[in-house]
């Protein structure tokens, strides 16, 4: 029997194509329900919403606008403000706007607060019951779209950055429509399409990967390189591009709920419970040092798992692969993301490397390991 068995979950119902975010009201209409909208604020000032605006208001009783990650206590609030009110969610918005509504449309079904449930402090086994849920990415980056989890953060009170996770909290349907990627910034695009690139990759290093998974990670890292260069470019290249990213966004959501993820994760998870950045940019920044890490460590399933991604996404063969694809990634970025930005103090990398892991890479990386991935990824003061 293998060592490493695979489950895959998915959407019940996924919508994927340029102008997909049409099907949206007919869904609603076809069964009508008392339905709540999660979304950003950008998203309720865009054309693309003022043009749907009436015929989606009668399809809604109401909406709660997500501008960060959400805390166990919003949570709380928006389920005493709805319950007993609301029997299906629609999510319209990136990755934080998708953990809301998913997070909401499980709790509301939970009779204890959030945090009794929550990964890493809670006390209290989730229960199989959520409402249906209709996801739809404005970015492509987290595959919350199509993942078991809902990640919440407090960096107040209790300082976590943790998941409440059961299978039945992937939502029932997924609309990927890559045309809403338009008009965001290139430093959001680059920041979001990292993080695919950072599932799909951690995911093919995974310990608990195998060929069902690895297959998963290579074809969502064949399409993330084909968009990664033509992301913002407003032509049919660039729409191509788009549709692949968000593929690429959807399978790396996929992956990471099979195979799980590796160190940046582990490292990214802890930084993300006591600094408010985003957190796309920040694997992005841990992935470069980690490439420069993969380097000197001679694990042969990792090299061999190198060698036939570097075949698979450049064609070409090298005895530094790791290297090779973090200079291409540096090179055709549309952003360069990882320079200047925010700093982090001593007694703040002391406290990330206290909590961070190595997760399920296939190498247990040393806390001096993480430590210089911290420091190469942001100056210390």
């Amino acid at each position: 029997m293998s060592e490493n068995l695979s489950e895959l979950y998915s959407n019940q119902q996924t919508l994927f194509g340029r102008g997909s975010l049409a099907k949206l009201v007919p869904l609603l209409s076809a069964q009508p329900l008392p339905t709540l909208l999660f979304c950003g604020r950008s998203f309720l000032q865009s054309q693309t919403f003022d043009q749907m605006k009436a015929a989606l208001n009668a399809q809604i009783i109401g909406y709660e606008i997500v501008s960060h990650e959400a805390s166990p206590d919003e949570i709380d609030a928006w389920v005493t403000r709805w319950r007993g009110h609301v029997d299906r969610v629609v999510a319209i918005g990136g990755g934080s706007v998708l953990d809301a509504a998913k997070a909401f449309s499980a709790m509301i079904q939970h009779p204890l607060p959030t945090a009794r449930y929550l990964e890493k402090v809670g006390d209290t086994p989730l229960q199989p019951v959520t409402l249906p849920l209709i996801a739809i990415p404005t970015t492509a980056g987290t595959g919350s779209e199509v993942t078991q989890n809902a990640v919440v953060t407090d960096q107040h009170l209790i300082k976590v950055k943790a998941s409440l996770r059961h299978p039945v909290f992937v939502p029932q349907t997924a609309i990927l429509d890559p045309d809403l990627l338009k008009g965001a910034t290139d430093h959001i695009l680059a920041s979001c399409a990292i993080d695919a690139f950072t599932h799909l990759f951690e995911g093919y290093l995974s310990r608990k990967g195998n060929l069902f998974t690895r297959q998963f990670a290579l074809n969502g890292m064949q399409q993330f390189a084909r968009a990664w260069p033509a992301l913002n470019r407003d032509d049919a290249e660039g729409d191509s591009a788009r549709e692949a990213m968000m593929m690429a966004s959807w399978l790396g959501g996929v992956t990471l709920s099979m195979a799980g993820l590796g160190v940046i994760h582990g490292i990214a998870g802890e930084l993300g419970a006591i600094k408010p950045f985003h957190h796309g940019e920040a694997c992005g920044r841990l992935l470069f040092p980690f490439l420069d890490l993969l380097e000197s460590h001679q694990d042969p399933q990792q090299q061999q798992l190198m060698q036939t991604l570097q075949q698979a996404l450049f064609n070409v063969t090298s005895e530094a692969p790791a290297r090779h694809l973090r200079e291409w990634l540096q090179n055709q970025a549309i952003s360069p993301f990882w320079r200047d930005g925010p700093t982090l103090t001593r007694d703040e990398v002391t406290w990330i490397l206290t909590r961070s892991n190595s997760k399920n890479s296939l190498v247990e990386y040393s806390k001096e390991e993480q430590r210089l991935m911290l420091e190469q990824a942001w100056r210390v003061v």
